[in-house]
């Protein structure tokens, strides 16, 4: 997919892609559909307590479960967001995953170590699924940065180094060859468009009835 087309589906909203999908075989919507949750659905695995392997079991899991419900026409729209959807089933899939792995080592915790399915209150829950959508938006936003061919690859270095990394403004000025003024603007520049990016995909990812 050209990286405009890419951009384009990455900003839309939830609904529009779910829209899409009824249109027939929409493999660009599925593909973002899947970019959009695996992610958030990984980090909350491994916050429940999976391994990174078994974490992209329960993702791969959820998301095929979801494909399934949805192709069945079994998603009701007026009865909360897709989001809470899928955070349920990706709550009960991890936990599924994890007694698996259990039953793999014949090893069970202790009731103390293991707060079990009634320990993850929906307060909590909600709490973990933001913390990782916040992570994966802002790692998806600087991958739109990097893949955006209107911006020199230079200033997308130098944002990274200082912003990001925390190098020196001079050091990155002879490592970039630019002036150490050329990098505070990249960095203001780069900080600017990655906030816009940022809110955009928040509100396409949220906008999810």
């Amino acid at each position: 997919m050209p990286r405009s087309q890419q951009s384009n589906f990455a900003t839309r909203t939830t609904t529009r892609l779910l829209d899409a999908l009824k249109e027939g075989d929409n493999q660009p919507a599925w593909a973002q559909i899947d970019s959009r949750y695996r992610p958030v659905i990984a980090g909350l695995s491994r916050r429940l307590g999976l391994s990174d392997a078994d974490a992209e079991e329960a993702a791969q899991r959820t998301l095929a479960e979801f494909v399934r419900v949805y192709r069945d026409g079994r998603y009701d729209r007026s009865k909360g967001r897709l989001s809470s959807w899928i955070l349920g089933i990706a709550h009960r899939t991890a936990l599924r995953v994890r007694r698996e792995g259990r039953r793999a080592v014949h090893f069970e915790m202790d009731a103390v170590e293991d707060p079990g399915e009634e320990g993850h209150d929906e307060g909590a829950l909600r709490s973990i699924w933001t913390d990782e959508r916040d992570r994966a938006i802002l790692a998806r936003a600087f991958d739109l940065l990097r893949e955006d061919s209107a911006i020199d690859p230079r200033t997308i270095l130098a944002f990274e180094l200082v912003a990001m990394r925390g190098v020196p403004a001079a050091e990155v000025a002879a490592q970039c060859a630019m002036s150490v003024d050329q990098v505070y603007v990249a960095k203001t520049r780069m900080t600017r468009r990655l906030k816009s990016l940022v809110e955009e995909l928040t509100e396409a990812f949220e906008e999810d009835v």
